[in-house]
């Protein structure tokens, strides 16, 4: 039986083509289309807050985090979050979700902002945002539409455009 060594880093520039392979392969090329990949390419991606795992010293999963403006909230939006086939159903996706919103709270984001599955992402400290509270680059499932907030007031804030901030 194989013993797998899973490690969790911060992401750098040495991991773009791995990134970009389990991207592709989780979610074909139908993903460039997407409302909340519209917002990821008005900017980079914060590095600080984006993260991989390695098993053996291969990526097999990461998430990436970019910051944004929601109404006057002043947070991240997570995504994609992706994990290779081979390594699902192992809490990896889970646990890099965890250790990105963490890195964002502690970095001073207001928030954590994404587009995505409600039983997967609320145990994990998401909600539900107001129904077409925020207005994307594109069509979104307001449903879908979840967040982490880190103050009180982060809810009523999160009305309007959301976008790329600097």
């Amino acid at each position: 039986m194989h013993k797998h060594d899973l490690v969790y880093l911060t992401e750098d520039a040495s991991h773009d083509a791995a990134i970009e392979h389990i991207n592709e392969e989780a979610f074909g090329p139908g993903r460039h289309a997407r409302a909340a990949a519209r917002i990821r390419e008005q900017g980079p991606h914060d590095l600080s807050l984006s993260f991989i795992c390695a098993d053996d010293g291969e990526t097999i999963a990461s998430v990436r985090m970019t910051p944004v403006t929601a109404g006057s909230v002043k947070g991240h939006l997570l995504g994609p979050l992706a994990v290779r086939p081979s390594h699902k159903s192992r809490g990896i996706g889970r646990e890099l979700v965890r250790i990105a919103v963490e890195a964002a709270r502690r970095k001073g984001s207001e928030a954590v902002i994404l587009i995505g599955d409600p039983p997967y992402y609320g145990p994990l400290g998401f909600e539900k945002v107001v129904h077409n509270a925020l207005a994307f680059p594109g069509p979104v499932d307001p449903a879908r539409v979840l967040v982490v907030p880190f103050a009180d007031d982060t809810h009523g804030r999160l009305h309007g455009i959301i976008g790329w901030r600097k």
